[in-house]
């Protein structure tokens, strides 16, 4: 198949590596580490993997020491995300160096060809076709979760079959919690396999000190945002629409906020800023009118509002029906089935407290429904299929009418209604992902070489020149902490939230009522590839701010 002129310069591009991982490399050994939360729980679990120290590479003068030729495998959990070819391109290039009878194993759509023992070899001429590009499909991806004895058990016959010496598992937060267990797991039973956990997802939730940004948001932040200049350059041209945008980010609202920066909207809404003020659904809705109705009142009928998918959980009222909701319905599931909608909907609202029944009554029937849907496989609301953006816009348009009423609004309000998700999870990496990813893989390499088990591969300094970067490990238990799921206390990777101390938040909330009464959209532009490096190169303005950099 004939490739497109983008595919074939982009095919030529060789991603940068850290100074440190360029030769030969030597262990720093940090200090010994301990869990963020739960100490004592998370060591109890995890005796054999918990409090490793940091480890650090630096270059040196020593030639590289390889006993013998080893395989490694690897799996892409969970959701796609930009850049993770180049995870897998890095992982081979740092084996082939080490050894050149070094092989690379995938297993195929996820854990799951793990466990029923599908995979192929991945050669240098397969992945060839795949560096610098989206997706995941070199080997596909899959959200089956490993945490049982027997799934451990079968993966082991295929890696003592292939003689894998090591499982890299490039995935989000439960992905690498996973990974620790599996660590954990085979040192305890003295498996002989060592496995590292490399950090993906586009949402920016998982990170912290030495994981600066997990991979692919940089570049779906920057896919969403040309979008997202794109519809306010003609929301500015026709002047007649308000354009409600949903963007990923069930758990944390780094994309929205990201964007914000990017593009400097109207109202963007955070997440975790509604949740500490406790805000209603109709706190925020008396917000947006407020802001839809100063704009008229300048004249302007247009504007754009950012939504992060996850808000409705956010929403303490709202949290505590969907709580409520989710009980119901694993109890009363039978009942519930083959009822039409509006004798389903009833039966639901008999069975709720007085509060949230009143709530859910409230409701547009389309956002009942939805919030009515079957559970996801944690037992959770299916945010992504609930239309928040309609939600919002249609309550706005009934209070804007209850205030035409009373004469305090004599606007002109139309919605328009988006959701960016899957347009940003494959693109082709930015230039920061395509090198920081290669760098996550290759280090990778270097972590199995180390002996390492139980560790998530890090590169940080990120605001730096590449050659810069600090390359290393750090252990995955470091990050856990224990959290309910499905009713029982397990522990996982703890996710990161927007900071409303942090400097990006604040730097939004310093601006938010100058952009809410004025029209001071930026336009990105589409992600550049070519040209002066601060138009190329330049990371996430989260991340620029978060090190005190020029934004």
């Amino acid at each position: 198949m004939k490739k497109s002129p983008l595919q074939r310069v982009r095919s030529e591009y060789q991603p940068k590596l850290p100074k440190a991982l360029q030769g030969p490399v030597k262990v720093k050994i940090g200090e010994a580490t301990e869990s963020v939360a739960d100490q004592e729980e998370i060591k109890k679990l995890f005796p054999h993997t918990y409090g490793m120290p940091i480890v650090q590479f630096e270059a040196s003068n020593e030639p590289e020491h390889v006993e013998e030729p080893f395989n490694v495998g690897i799996i892409l959990s969970g959701g796609q995300a930009p850049g993770g070819h180049n995870v897998v391109s890095g992982i081979f290039d740092g084996l082939k160096r080490l050894n050149k009878e070094n092989r690379l194993y995938g297993f195929l759509m996820g854990p799951s060809g793990f466990i029923k023992h599908q995979y192929m070899e991945l050669t240098a001429g397969y992945i060839k076709e795949y560096r610098n590009t989206g997706g995941f499909d070199i080997i596909g991806s899959g959200r089956t979760k490993l945490e049982t004895p027997e799934q451990f058990e079968e993966g082991l016959k295929i890696l003592k079959e292939l003689n894998i010496k090591a499982l890299v598992i490039i995935g989000g937060d439960d992905s690498n919690t996973n990974a620790a267990v599996l660590a954990e797991y085979y040192q305890n039973i003295g498996a002989g396999v060592q496995v590292i956990g490399v950090p993906k997802t586009i949402d920016g939730d998982l990170k912290n000190k030495w994981i600066e940004t997990s991979f692919g948001f940089d570049t779906a932040c920057k896919v969403y945002s040309e979008v997202i200049g794109n519809i306010q350059r003609d929301c500015n041209s026709a002047k007649k629409y308000y354009h409600f945008v949903k963007l990923m980010g069930r758990s944390a609202s780094h994309i929205a906020l990201e964007c914000a920066l990017e593009t400097q909207p109207n109202v963007c809404l955070i997440s975790e800023e509604v949740l500490a003020k406790r805000m209603t659904l109709d706190n925020i809705v008396s917000y947006l009118c407020y802001v839809i109705s100063e704009r008229a009142k300048l004249g302007w009928n247009f504007g754009t509002v950012l939504v992060p998918e996850g808000l409705i959980e956010f929403i303490p009222s709202m949290k505590d029906l969907i709580s409520e909701l989710n009980d119901v319905l694993a109890a009363h599931s039978n009942e519930f089935e083959g009822l039409d909608e509006m004798d389903k909907l009833r039966a639901i609202h008999a069975k709720l407290s007085p509060t949230n029944a009143d709530l859910f009554k409230s409701l547009p029937k389309h956002i009942a429904l939805q919030l009515s849907l079957d559970r996801d496989s944690h037992g959770n609301v299916q945010v992504s299929l609930i239309e928040t953006e309609s939600l919002l816009s249609e309550m706005v348009k009934k209070r804007l009418e209850e205030m035409r009423e009373n004469g305090q609004y004599s606007g002109k309000f139309n919605a328009q209604h988006h959701f960016f998700g899957y347009e940003g999870r494959c693109a082709d990496p930015t230039n920061f992902d395509a090198d920081y990813t290669y760098a996550l893989g290759f280090n990778a390499a270097m972590l199995i070489n180390a002996g390492l088990t139980g560790y998530m591969s890090s590169v940080r300094n990120l605001t730096e020149k590449s050659e810069y970067w600090i390359a290393g490990g750090i252990p995955i238990t470091m990050m856990m902490n224990m959290e309910k799921r499905h009713g029982h206390m397990k522990p996982v990777i703890q996710k990161a939230l927007v900071n409303l101390n942090g400097k990006p938040y604040l730097k939004f909330a310093s601006m938010r009522e100058t952009l809410a009464l004025n029209t001071l959209y930026q336009y990105p532009g589409p992600i550049q590839y070519f040209g002066p490096a601060e138009v190329c190169d330049r990371p996430s303005m989260t991340l620029l701010l978060e090190h005190d950099k020029e934004v």
